[in-house]
């Protein structure tokens, strides 16, 4: 089953693995010290993340290391990024608004 990126990012548990490995790449024994969890639960949010090519895996020795996939992050930034021109943009007006209501109280 391909999953889809925003899948993966619904989850709160994969949002703080994400945030987790954004700083410095992990073993999964390292990233499920963080979580009160099994190490079979943070494993699938890993194959899960990993699907989506959100993070990828490097082999160094005996360990798996992951590290975040940032180019996989930036299309989330692009698909966001349109809807805060958008709330921008709504700010700017009630700004605007706000103003003009305030010099016609004075």
């Amino acid at each position: 089953m391909r999953r889809d990126i925003f899948q993966a990012i619904a989850d709160p548990t994969r949002r703080a693995i994400i945030a987790l490995i954004a700083v410095q790449a992990m073993t999964p024994n390292a990233i499920a010290e963080n979580f009160n969890t099994t190490r079979q639960a943070v494993s699938k949010h890993l194959r899960i993340l990993t699907e989506c090519e959100l993070i990828k895996q490097k082999q160094k020795g005996r360990e798996i290391y992951y590290s975040l996939e940032i180019d996989k992050m930036k299309e989330i930034d692009h698909w966001i990024e349109q809807f805060r021109v958008i709330w921008e943009t709504r700010f700017n007006q009630l700004d605007h608004l706000l103003s003009t209501i305030k010099k016609n109280t004075k």
